[in-house]
């Protein structure tokens, strides 16, 4: 193999690199990724969540889809593993999880808010705290 070409960088992204951090599904990490503005500077930009699914293992084509709570609704990204629009990836906590995709979580989010909405109390009116109470006792 001729040594001029092999010196050459062919990607963007440091592919060794990426290909050794280490995470899962159930980690929580941080994705440092460039967001263009209107003027055609980048900047960065963390989104920091729970890991629900990594695909494709370590090939180039590999993705890893990261949850997240913002402002009481669930906000899902899927990144791609060589993606060059991605600065650095920080893994901020390992965790254990008995499956490797975690599409549960969805769900189980939205049972926990549900339950928690029957155990909320309102705060009423002194006319209406007789509704509310015949309602609660139903």
């Amino acid at each position: 193999m001729n040594s001029k070409l092999s010196n050459i960088k062919w990607s963007p992204v440091d592919i060794e690199a990426r290909k050794k951090i280490h995470f899962k599904a159930g980690d929580t990490i941080s994705v440092w990724s460039k967001i263009q503005d209107e003027k055609g500077k980048f900047r960065l930009q963390a989104f920091e969540g729970t890991v629900l699914a990594r695909k494709h293992g370590e090939e180039i084509g590999a993705t890893f889809t990261i949850r997240k709570i913002a402002s009481g609704v669930g906000v899902e990204r899927i990144f791609p593993l060589y993606s060059p629009m991605i600065d650095k990836i920080e893994i901020l906590k390992k965790s254990r999880a008995r499956r490797s995709k975690l599409y549960y979580i969805r769900t189980k989010a939205v049972k926990d808010v549900r339950r928690k909405m029957r155990s909320a109390t309102f705060v009423a009116d002194s006319e209406d705290k007789e509704e509310v109470k015949e309602k609660t006792a139903e």
